[in-house]
């Protein structure tokens, strides 16, 4: 089950002391002013898959201070931390979030990440579907194909493909 958490009091934001990308960052700033945690839960348990972290925009941040300067209509998805805690939810989770951001956000039209330079970063994201789109002094952005949302169960799952491939 994929939740967006924007409430600093949801339990699943206990979790937030396992991110091992940006462990400063605090949970108040992940769910205010723009910004939310996605998290995927099986049904049978209260504790996280996988969790991502995700603040949104009008341009494409370079840094982490840029995700300070979210915006009222939003144009950009921006994915700043993800960790998993079981194999292939980390891809899992960045589909159905940006299914679900696609859906509750209409605006938004681009989804890119805020990623650290390393080796990690680099294999899962182009892994998973994405292209390098710029290189900062810091960071990387890496940036996802929009999912096309269609009744055709079949295209669903070939795009579905392309993003875990």
């Amino acid at each position: 089950m994929l939740h967006f958490i924007k409430d600093i009091t949801h339990k699943l934001l206990d979790f937030i002391k396992d991110d091992p990308v940006r462990p400063e960052i605090s949970a108040d700033f992940r769910v205010s002013n723009g910004r939310l945690v996605a998290a995927l839960t099986d049904e049978s348990t209260d504790n996280p898959d996988a969790m991502v972290c995700v603040s949104f925009h009008d341009f494409i941040p370079e840094n982490v201070k840029d995700l300070d300067n979210t915006t009222q209509v939003p144009t950009t998805a921006v994915f700043y931390t993800i960790w998993s805690y079981k194999a292939g939810k980390g891809a899992e989770l960045l589909y159905r979030a940006v299914k679900g951001i696609q859906e509750q956000y209409p605006s938004v039209t681009r989804f890119v990440t805020l990623s650290p330079k390393t080796n990690m970063a680099r294999r899962f994201h182009l892994r998973n579907g994405a292209i390098v789109f710029r290189e900062n002094i810091e960071t990387i952005n890496y940036e996802y194909t929009p999912i096309v949302n269609t009744d055709n169960s079949e295209n669903n799952n070939e795009q579905r493909e392309s993003i875990n491939s």
